[in-house]
């Protein structure tokens, strides 16, 4: 028998517009997994607000986390595997973000702790409504200075703010092929995020990890955004939901319901079998 292993984004497909995953999904999926099916998720969120807005699913199996950069598993915290920057690489990085005056959010392995540091009093309204959605968050490492900015085993920057002062970080780095950038504009809202991370931190290459981990002969997965595009690429079917920016429904095997339809879950019901 064949072994599949199924795995949806979060934002704009798992999840609604109120940021969760709704009962109904969580239950159809929950009882899908206790009978057998390989379901996980791949986000660009970290495994602790991932947790938060999946609370009550089931995650069995590990989940894909900073886009790719990190596969965690869920119940432990324990780091399967990890996509991180080498010295060379993250020296041009900030060169380039020091260039264009853009204060990033850098998260990075600061002895076995991962920390999210950014320097203080330089917060837009971007990085400010990221701030204020995880308060309590034991990786926040807020700075009075950027001297200390970039400490530790660096894996992924976020920078916030508007698309014309991101943009020209984004050709710079997109054009190298070290790294991964992703430059978007935030779900449900006005700014942008340009995302920078190692070149093998795609959820494409985490999703063929898991892949091989457990065994699986084929991959199904479901998104509604560009960064998942590469995911899709390597997927054997590919589902795209009815809110999704159309360059990934034009990729899609099928369209499905929406995230406030439980879209995901809907298509799982209907379509997996034992």
């Amino acid at each position: 028998m064949m072994r599949t292993l199924y795995v949806s984004d979060l934002d704009g497909t798992l999840l609604n517009t109120q940021d969760a995953v709704s009962p109904k999904s969580t239950e159809i999926i929950n009882g899908l997994v206790e009978r057998g099916m390989l379901f996980t998720y791949a986000t660009a969120r970290s495994l602790i607000s991932a947790s938060v807005v999946t609370k009550g699913l089931s995650a069995k199996i590990p989940v894909i986390a900073y886009n790719g950069a990190l596969i965690i598993h869920p119940e432990t915290g324990e780091v399967i595997s990890a996509e991180s920057f080498q010295q060379e690489e993250a020296e041009k990085v900030i060169r380039c973000l020091r260039e264009y005056q853009i204060s990033p959010l850098v998260y990075a392995y600061i002895g076995c702790e991962e920390k999210v540091s950014w320097l203080a009093g330089r917060e837009n309204e971007g990085i400010q409504r990221y701030l204020s959605l995880r308060k309590g968050d034991p990786r926040l490492r807020p700075l009075g200075d950027s001297e200390r900015m970039y400490d530790g085993e660096m894996f992924y920057y976020t920078c916030i703010g508007e698309k014309d002062e991101l943009q020209p970080v984004y050709d710079i780095l997109s054009r190298d092929d070290r790294y991964t950038c992703i430059l978007q504009q935030e779900l449900y809202r006005p700014e942008y995020w340009c995302e920078i991370m190692p070149r093998r931190a795609t959820k494409a290459n985490a999703v063929l990890k898991l892949k091989e981990l457990w065994g699986c002969d084929r991959v199904i997965s479901f998104g509604d955004a560009v960064n998942d595009i590469p995911m899709f690429r390597i997927s054997d079917e590919c589902y795209a939901v009815e809110n999704a920016v159309d360059a990934l429904k034009a990729m899609a095997d099928g369209i499905i319901l929406g995230n406030d339809a439980d879209g995901v879950a809907a298509w799982l019901k209907e379509n997996v079998h034992f």
